[in-house]
């Protein structure tokens, strides 16, 4: 199983953690296990947390792609003034702390912004985190323009990675960055664009596999 490299130190801790349990039911006896079977559960959880598996899926300029694991909890026209300057649709995914939370380039283009915002820690999930909650936008122009990925710290997400650079080539479904311990992410693309979505509210998601949207020929 590939696992993202900033997962590493975490798991480490996790499972140093459990040899050290380990050695103390081997000296202390059996009593000890009421601690080991947590800090076990934990170490195995943060495995699973960190893994970063290979995505295939539809590939092409006319989809916009899911950038996220996770549940769709909001798809909304709004206005989108950090990059587009424009209505857009807002497409916004939530990832537990079950999901995969390495985040993928929904289209391929050029990266012409990136926006690192300190803020609140609202959970993730509420309307309000997409504007007050800590973020990072990456604003990407692709073949059928432009589309912006923000993604949004959540209530025990403490550290949002982007790995992108303003002039960088995108991928569609190569990583973008990753957000570690539950959070969100969000998709605008302009109104104008002559999209069709392809999602709805409560559909599950995968990053680099789900198509989000589709351009009109």
């Amino acid at each position: 199983m590939r696992i993202a490299p900033e997962g590493w130190p975490f798991i480490l801790a996790g499972w140093a953690l459990v040899a050290l349990g380990a050695w103390g039911v081997g000296t202390w006896g059996r009593g000890l296990w009421a601690v080991e079977i947590p800090v076990l559960l934990v170490a195995v959880w943060l495995v699973v947390f960190f893994r970063d598996p290979s995505r295939t899926g539809p590939r092409g300029d006319q989809y916009v792609i899911a950038p996220a694991d996770g549940k769709i909890v909001d798809v909304r026209v709004v206005d989108e003034p950090t990059y587009l300057k424009t209505q857009a649709t807002r497409i916004s995914i939530f990832m537990s702390v079950f999901d995969v939370h390495v985040n993928r380039y929904p289209a391929t283009g050029t990266v012409e912004l990136v926006r690192y915002h300190p803020g609140r820690f609202l959970h993730a999930a509420s309307d309000k985190a997409s504007l007050d909650n800590e973020q990072a936008s990456v604003g990407l122009r692709g073949a059928r323009g432009p589309l912006l990925v923000r993604q949004i710290a959540g209530l025990i997400a403490r550290r949002i990675v982007t790995d992108g650079a303003a002039g960088d080539r995108a991928l569609q479904g190569a990583r973008m960055g990753i957000i570690r311990f539950g959070s969100r992410v969000d998709v605008f693309f302009p109104v104008a664009a002559r999209s069709t979505v392809r999602v709805a509210v409560g559909d599950r998601v995968q990053a680099g596999a789900t198509v989000l949207a589709e351009y009109a020929p």
